[in-house]
């Protein structure tokens, strides 16, 4: 069978079906965590927006917003299926994005939440393990679908030192076991402070790289970033499948 493809105007490159938006944020994105494309096995294309700082997200800035819309009109002009990012809290402009760029946009880790609470027991708690809980309002939680704010229990990462400084300080280092041991510090605390916790969901997009550990040390479903981005991967990817019966 003859193929034949056509090539579309302005784009110059092929076959990255994810695009990230990316914060204004110097760390050490080891693998695993979503500005990492070995944490991938499919290719990604990343889109950084200047100016858009850790501090400016966390306060909820939506002066941004045209800067994150440029950044989805480039990733799509690019020839990208989807949109994500590597912030929960640019759950932001989640709204605004999906409506203007007219592809699958799903910019925070937090859309899982609805799914998690649908699948959980009616009494059971998710545990949401977030860069900082101060930040993490009822609002933010709201944009992202979740109607059930009861269940859901919220940790922050804010306080403990060597994430604080590898992620919020931005100190230019990151100290993989001691920000491990804070994690799932936090976790296990937890899960023993309300027994009837059925679910982790890691809202920011540096904790991917820990949720194997925070799994092993629970015994529960993990999300994060990473799940949502494959999932979401495997949807707009569709492979044909070869076997025999």
């Amino acid at each position: 069978m003859e193929l034949i493809y056509h090539v579309k105007p302005g784009q110059v490159s092929y076959g990255e079906a994810i695009g990230i938006i990316l914060l204004d944020s110097e760390a050490p994105f080891i693998p695993g965590d979503v500005a990492n494309a070995t944490t991938f096995d499919f290719p990604v294309r990343f889109r950084r927006v200047p100016g858009l700082t850790v501090e400016r997200i966390l306060k909820h800035d939506m002066t941004a917003l045209d800067d994150v819309m440029a950044a989805g009109e480039e990733l799509k002009k690019e020839g990208v299926r989807a949109i994500t990012s590597d912030c929960g809290f640019m759950i932001l402009y989640q709204e605004q994005l999906a409506r203007e760029l007219k592809i699958p946009v799903f910019l925070s880790s937090l859309l899982q939440l609805p799914f998690i609470q649908q699948f959980l027991p009616p009494n059971s708690k998710i545990g949401i393990l977030t860069v900082d809980s101060d930040s993490l309002t009822t609002n933010i939680l709201k944009k992202a679908g979740s109607t059930e704010l009861d269940r859901l229990l919220i940790a922050g990462l804010q306080e403990k030192t060597f994430f604080f400084d590898a992620f919020i300080k931005e100190t230019g280092t990151l100290h993989y076991q001691e920000v491990e041991k804070e994690v799932v510090d936090a976790a296990v605390k937890l899960q023993h402070n309300h027994p009837d916790l059925g679910a982790f969901l890691l809202e920011c997009s540096v904790l991917p790289p820990y949720a194997a550990s925070v799994q092993e040390a629970t015994g529960l479903p993990v999300f994060d970033f990473v799940t949502m981005i494959r999932y979401m991967h495997h949807a707009v990817v569709k492979e044909r499948r070869n076997g025999h019966m």
